[in-house]
């Protein structure tokens, strides 16, 4: 029964934000209703999907895997505090978190669990980096030493933000390992992905579930990459970046993580030359001689 009301609650909610949006931004929302049938088209080819994998060299794939630092000393770890990691995460995490190593950077962890990934971070980063951990479990100011600053708050707190900001100061890499609610989720998101440095990198892990709340509104904050503001004054093909483009560099979606890159420095139009002198139909057409 609990379970029942809760997804009513849940419904009445949606119900409520959608008649909002009708009445603020009428257009858009006739807009996300042209949209349905290519959502719906989208989650059935995903659902549908049935191509079996194959290697490269059309055999058997290897099982040998390229060297990952993070994975390595994860692999490593026998005793001490605990760490607790999807594998997978760590070849995502040294793809977008690599150019970080060996450079002074500030990053954040919300979840802190245990301690242990503190410990990987500092390891995998080097004696540059500075650690803020994030956690409504009082007993984690435990994990403070001389690199890494515990806070104790809830991630669902906007004030808590607030003053996170005010005494951090500025930030590189934010990970979110929390909570793990979409509502949670949503509000670290927004307190603190404009906040981060140029070139940072924001990370959300265990976004579970097909229909994910938190998943929906990564998937609709990507459609703001492309808006296309058309520059009638170009001599080419240009367009005028917004300012979501300017600073949003990519959106990555993986199994259960979200990640956001911003651009290393601010973006301002985005063009299209041409080079080359020939352009279809350059070519006669069949019958003209």
């Amino acid at each position: 029964m609990e379970g029942h009301i809760m997804k009513l609650r849940k419904l009445l909610r949606s119900v409520a934000s959608s008649s909002k949006m009708i009445v603020r931004s009428p257009r858009s929302y006739l807009r996300e209703l042209e949209n349905v049938s290519e959502l719906v088209g989208g989650s059935k080819f995903a659902r549908n999907w049935d191509q079996t994998p194959r290697s490269p060299d059309g055999g058997a794939a290897s099982k040998k895997l390229p060297p990952n630092p993070l994975r390595e000393y994860f692999d490593k770890i026998e005793t001490g505090p605990g760490i607790w990691k999807w594998q997978h995460y760590f070849e995502i995490y040294h793809r977008h978190l690599a150019k970080f190593v060996g450079r002074r950077v500030s990053l954040a962890e919300v979840g802190v669990y245990s301690g242990g990934s503190l410990h990987m971070w500092r390891e995998y980063f080097g004696a540059e980096c500075t650690i803020q951990g994030i956690d409504i479990q009082p007993a984690c100011k435990a994990y403070e030493n001389d690199y890494t600053t515990i806070h104790i708050g809830d991630q669902a707190d906007r004030h808590f933000w607030k003053e996170f900001r005010d005494s951090v100061g500025s930030l590189d890499i934010l990970i979110d390992d929390g909570g793990h609610a979409p509502e949670q989720q949503r509000i670290t998101l927004e307190e603190t992905l404009p906040w981060l440095n140029a070139g940072g990198v924001y990370i959300c892990e265990d976004v579970h579930g097909i229909r994910n709340p938190f998943a929906a509104f990564a998937r609709s904050f990507v459609d703001g990459l492309n808006a296309f503001v058309r520059d009638h004054d170009s001599q080419f093909l240009g367009a005028l970046a917004t300012p979501l483009q300017s600073t949003i560099h990519s959106v990555h979606l993986y199994p259960f993580m979200v990640i956001i890159e911003k651009t290393e420095h601010p973006v301002l139009r985005f063009d299209a030359p041409k080079h080359g002198t020939q352009w279809q139909p350059f070519f006669r057409r069949a019958g003209n001689g």
